[in-house]
């Protein structure tokens, strides 16, 4: 059967709308000897404070999602991770009201250097199934599912 105009499923979101920024922001499921994910909590005085997201931050001009989340890392966290121990999962794509955030997800089980929180987050390390449990961005909340079934 040959679809001749939009599936009927499908609910229509581009009219109307405005346009927003597009902002790249790139992040990454830790994961630990135990299968456990790091998540971070966003501090007090950044926008969603209080809610746990995957590490990662934006993507500078010219710079790869790889390349942002080894600098991201290093900056956040203080451990070294090399592109090629980064494994494409997915990607969320989310609408807030001021901007369109793309983010591609991906997952690293090898890095050096031991967690030590930079930037005055917490973090934790959590158990896939358990990721359900937390406040967390709107993107970042689509993740869940699929990381718990990868892991």
């Amino acid at each position: 059967m040959a679809l001749t105009g939009p599936d009927p499923g499908c609910v229509d979101r581009s009219a109307p709308s405005r346009r927003l920024p597009l902002v790249l922001v790139a992040a990454v499921a830790l994961v630990d000897a135990d299968g456990r994910v790091l998540v971070a909590e966003r501090p007090t005085g950044k926008v969603m404070a209080g809610l746990w997201e995957f590490p990662g931050g934006k993507v500078n001009p010219g710079e790869t999602p790889e390349a942002a989340l080894v600098r991201e890392l290093a900056e956040e966290l203080g451990i070294d991770v090399t592109e090629s121990c980064l494994a494409p999962l997915s990607f969320a794509s989310h609408a807030y009201a001021d901007f369109h955030l793309v983010m591609p997800l991906f997952a690293c089980r090898v890095w050096k250097g031991a967690i030590e929180p930079r930037e005055g987050q917490a973090v934790r390390w959590v158990r896939p199934e358990r990721l359900a449990d937390l406040p967390m961005p709107p993107a970042d909340r689509p993740l869940v599912a699929l990381i718990r079934d990868l892991l």
